[in-house]
């Protein structure tokens, strides 16, 4: 028995009958297409926790199958990164598997704000035009579409906008779908109290880390040092130090400690480990005012104070 997707080579003494028709270029129907992928969807459910499956697999959405190129859409860059780094041998493992030819994985970006690529949302050869109905927002929800009573697709105003503000060139290099937490509250009634320097170090800080207020999803712990944090902040390292040993900024946002590390010379540091509050906290004085104190410490015990001295 000759393996799937093996080339038959014929010798002299072969049938024709036992000759293989080796693998032409292949296109899946849509419907064929959904159904893979719903194969798929089943699989992997049963594989991974609920909570790694329902954040980075649900939204994954099946583009199409041509030329033995399996089309994956991710609804913004986290999560197209996500699958690329823990999936793409999985999917091409199960893919080929349930389809009739060596399978590739594309996995590109169909967030309603801009498609990455010129790929139809159908197989069909004509493509479609692309519409923006919907907003997506950072974190994940769908802003609704302002005019609901206009038939889908049809142009509003908004519509247009978005069109011009993302089908473009220009937005792969800003990406807007990824950005930074920063409340009104923050800017109005923290900044005053810490300062612009304070400001644009926690911000550098939280751009390092990871958090969907959606999901719970948090990754706020990152090995760093001094020197990284200053650049992101375009501060310098000397104002870094500063902000780290601010007491509002210890208590409420910023917690670091010392990675050392033994050399021929004797301990040397080795950069800090930096502990980063992703959420905007109560002033004190809106503590007091309102009676909802925040908690004494929202970080573990490894993380008190400790200093490069």
């Amino acid at each position: 028995m000759v393996e799937k997707n093996t080339p038959f080579i014929s010798g002299e003494n072969s049938h024709p009958m036992d000759q293989l028709v080796q693998t032409r270029p292949y296109s899946l129907s849509a419907s064929s297409v959904d159904d893979a992928w719903e194969m798929v969807l089943g699989q992997l459910q049963s594989e991974m926790d609920k909570t790694s499956f329902e954040t980075w697999v649900r939204p994954l959405k099946p583009v199409s199958f041509r030329d033995g190129v399996f089309t994956i859409g991710a609804r913004n860059t986290y999560g197209r990164d996500w699958v690329d780094a823990r999936l793409r041998s999985r999917l091409t493992n199960m893919l080929e598997g349930m389809l009739p030819a060596p399978v590739k994985i594309k996995l590109t970006i169909i967030n309603e704000f801009y498609h990455e690529d010129s790929d139809s949302l159908t197989t069909g050869k004509e493509k479609q035009p692309k519409s923006f109905p919907i907003a997506s927002m950072e974190d994940g929800s769908e802003e609704p579409d302002p005019h609901p009573d206009k038939p889908q697709g049809e142009s509003t105003p908004r519509k247009i906008l978005l069109a011009r503000a993302y089908g473009s060139e220009r937005a792969r290099a800003i990406q807007p779908e990824r950005g930074l937490f920063l409340t009104l509250y923050f800017f109005e009634h923290w900044l005053p109290l810490i300062g612009h320097s304070a400001m644009a170090v926690i911000l550098a800080a939280r751009s390092m880390c990871f958090w969907n207020p959606k999901t719970g999803e948090l990754r706020n712990r990152v090995e760093t040092d001094m020197a990284e944090i200053a650049a992101k902040a375009n501060v310098s390292v000397r104002t870094v130090k500063d902000v780290l040993a601010g007491e509002l900024v210890k208590k409420y946002f910023l917690r670091y400690t010392v990675r050392r590390m033994m050399t021929p010379n004797g301990i040397r540091t080795a950069g800090i480990t930096l502990l980063v509050r992703m959420d905007d906290p109560l002033t004190p004085e809106d503590q007091d005012v309102l009676k909802l104190p925040e908690a004494e410490r929202w970080y573990p015990a490894e993380f008190e104070d400790e200093t490069e001295d």
